[in-house]
């Protein structure tokens, strides 16, 4: 099933790859295409896919409606591949993942939660984009002290 799905996103390839402007090329002749641009052909992809193609063998840890999780250990560090039936799921768990900020490599309906060095060479190898959680988390800001403050905060008014 898996070498069906690869195979049948490989076939789309040159029908993608021939729409591009082709400016990024690195010489006319290097006709063998980028593993970020083979994933983005397949994606949204299975975690299985994902993970064959970082070169990992996953372990999955959560097979739900919403959700699947695989866990990837390598030398280089574990990290987690997401999928999501839906977009709207992915952006749900995204908003949820705020909450604790990091960095996450993010696609169509997947992510990816790993050491921010890591996510650079993933990124090669998958594609999608790296998303910084902390700066879309609205913190609020803290009180400022007063004079009517103690150590154990504000005293309460007399009115």
């Amino acid at each position: 099933m898996r070498r069906a799905a690869l195979i049948g996103g490989l076939a789309l390839l040159p029908l993608v790859t021939a729409c591009s402007g082709g400016g990024d090329d690195k010489a006319a002749g290097d006709s063998k295409p980028s593993t970020a641009a083979m994933a983005a052909v397949v994606a949204p992809a299975k975690v299985e896919v994902i993970a064959n193609l970082t070169g990992c063998k996953v372990k999955i840890r959560t097979d739900a409606d919403e959700l699947r999780e695989g866990v990837c250990h390598t030398p280089e560090g574990d990290y987690l591949i997401t999928t999501f039936p839906e977009e709207k799921y992915k952006l749900t768990w995204l908003d949820s993942a705020a909450i604790y900020g990091g960095k996450y490599l993010v696609g169509p309906r997947w992510a990816i939660s790993a050491k921010p060095k890591m996510l650079g060479p993933l990124r090669k190898k998958v594609g999608g984009t790296i998303q910084d959680l902390e700066a879309m988390h609205a913190t609020q800001p803290s009180p400022s002290p007063s004079k009517s403050s103690s150590k154990y905060g504000p005293e309460p008014s007399s009115s």
